[in-house]
């Protein structure tokens, strides 16, 4: 895959950011660094690198989300700032073993996704099922 200058440009955000950001926000941040590029840019870019598996598109209510990818990774979803966090978590063989027995699949690798709220958060709990 070409890097153009604009891929490029996406690139350098998600790595040096480390967040997860929607295409709105990856379009705004980079026009306020002097990098201009347009919104259909911006998606069309986006769906081919995340297509290739260059950058990790994560699937929320609100839309998609775009990270770096590293390794294979886990998300911690909190869900009173809505961040995604990368975790990286290694599961027993035995509850791996098991999921292939009940499935008849042979795992190959896996993505655990956790939903929660900061310690201390003052706002109400939100349900997961309130977000659909």
């Amino acid at each position: 895959m070409r890097v153009s200058r604009q891929r490029r440009f996406i690139l350098e955000l998600l790595w040096e950011s480390g967040e997860h950001l929607s295409a709105r926000e990856i379009y705004d941040r980079l026009n306020r660094l002097g990098k201009p590029i347009g919104h259909t840019s911006v998606y069309q870019n986006l769906e081919a690198l995340a297509a290739n598996g260059i950058v990790e598109c994560v699937e929320q209510s609100g839309g998609r989300l775009y990270g770096s990818v590293s390794d294979p990774h886990s998300h911690v979803h909190c869900l009173d700032t809505m961040e995604i966090l990368d975790v990286h978590i290694t599961l027993p063989q035995e509850i791996i073993d098991q999921v292939a027995h009940q499935t008849g699949v042979d795992i190959s690798y896996y993505r655990i996704e956790f939903y929660g709220q900061r310690h201390g958060s003052t706002q109400a709990k939100i349900s997961p099922l309130s977000r659909l």
